[in-house]
């Protein structure tokens, strides 16, 4: 397998499982994966939150863990990566607002790469303009947006774990979708797990 080089998109605030468990799954499986965040640099952190579906109208949210950054921001190509990851949590409302994050993000979709978003994520899909035309799903509360981006939702399941793939488009609703968001987002990349 070759080893893939993958951009993931936090800030402060990002869902601490959304980031902390594909960063590891993606190490895990020999990529090498850069966590950055603008106004961060290599060494810093960024606060998460814990979001919990507890039968309120809404997810819950707790203070998560500091999560590591280990890339720079300001020095990203984002011609040099394979494959972007956009976390969800509250990170991705402010993190649409910044233009060079929308021009990456745009790369990756204009070039056809591997993009895997979950929750709030397709946010900044949204604001970057990349979701007309294409079939995905996301937290329920961002359904409005997606459509409105011209995209066709893909309905989220009662306990919120399916993903779907559109070409190279992997979205999911919410981190019980792990499984299934990086099983389909290991496939669009290529990576195969033996037995």
């Amino acid at each position: 397998m070759a080893t893939k080089k993958i951009l993931m998109l936090v800030g402060d605030f990002v869902e601490d499982y959304e980031a902390m468990v594909p960063f590891q799954m993606l190490l895990m499986v020999g990529h090498e994966v850069h966590a950055v965040c603008p106004g961060k640099k290599p060494g810093e952190t960024v606060r998460t939150a814990v979001h919990d579906f507890e039968g309120d109208q809404t997810y819950s949210e707790k203070p998560g863990h500091n999560f590591a950054i280990n890339g720079d921001f300001d020095a990203v190509d984002p011609a040099a990566y394979h494959a972007l990851v956009i976390p969800g949590g509250r990170a991705p409302e402010y993190l649409r607002l910044n233009p060079r994050v929308i021009e990456i993000v745009r790369h990756f979709a204009q070039t056809n790469k591997p993009i895997a978003s979950i929750c709030h994520g397709q946010q900044i899909l949204v604001a970057a303009g990349v979701l007309e035309g294409r079939t995905a799903t996301a937290y329920p509360a961002v359904k409005p947006d997606v459509e409105r981006a011209g995209a066709t939702w893909c309905e989220v399941n009662a306990t919120a774990s399916n993903a779907h793939a559109d070409g190279n488009l992997v979205t999911a609703p919410a981190w019980p979708a792990h499984p299934e968001w990086m099983r389909k987002f290991l496939d669009v990349l290529g990576t195969r797990i033996e037995p």
